[in-house]
């Protein structure tokens, strides 16, 4: 039996405003945690693939069913020009769901970036194709196709212990990523941008030697 893909589909829902998404794109990732109350930790086992290349855009959920990216490729159909598509793979986590050609066919699409729970291969190639690609690792076990698999397109996601929204604000630098309710983003994105001014502030104190105990007030 073939599924009907399109019965848990859905692309049309809201996203972060690309004004807000640029804003965030060079703010490190610790700041946005720390500033908006240490939220939207995703898992610390997804590490960057591609060096030296981050992302901020509107999250594009996927549920993929295990050892199979069918709906890997579905999503990259149905992705709009901005968009993270963020990956879970309910736990089968050693599989190469992704590799150089669905890179290079996100890039075409306008993707901003991919974080994958579970593996990739192609890794060397990654970086060269210059899509910002998030991952476990790197896992070559093939994956397979089912026409008749359940899998979902544009609904919540449990990553770690982040619920990731479809258009929430995803994020990636060479820390790790991070989930920003899309409700709070421009909240978040400017109590960072007080958060960094201040950092400055002890660095240059630090520099001109004062000690963080004396800075942060740590002594009795």
């Amino acid at each position: 039996m073939i599924f009907d893909a399109t019965r848990t589909t859905t692309t049309d829902f809201s996203r972060v405003a690309p004004d807000l998404a640029n804003r965030a794109r060079g703010i490190p990732i610790a700041t946005l945690h720390e500033a908006g109350g240490k939220v939207g930790f995703l898992p610390s086992a997804i590490k960057p693939i591609t060096a030296g290349l981050g992302f901020a855009g509107p999250a594009l959920t996927v549920q993929s069913p295990g050892g199979d990216n069918l709906w890997l490729h579905r999503a990259l159909e149905a992705a709009r020009p901005g968009d993270v598509m963020v990956v879970h793979t309910g736990g089968a986590h050693d599989f190469g769901y992704w590799g150089e050609i669905m890179s290079t066919a996100a890039r075409a699409r306008g993707l901003a970036g991919v974080v994958i729970d579970g593996g990739v291969r192609d890794g060397a190639l990654l970086t060269d194709i210059g899509l910002p690609v998030f991952a476990r690792g790197i896992s070559v076990r093939g994956t397979g196709k089912d026409f008749g698999a359940t899998g979902w397109i544009g609904a919540p996601l449990l990553l770690g212990c982040v619920v990731v929204q479809p258009g929430d604000l995803i994020v990636g630098d060479a820390d790790g990523v991070i989930c920003v309710p899309q409700a709070v983003v421009a909240r978040v994105l400017d109590a960072s941008a007080a958060r960094e001014e201040a950092e400055q502030d002890q660095i240059r104190r630090l520099e001109a030697g004062e000690t963080t105990m004396e800075i942060f007030g740590f002594h009795p």
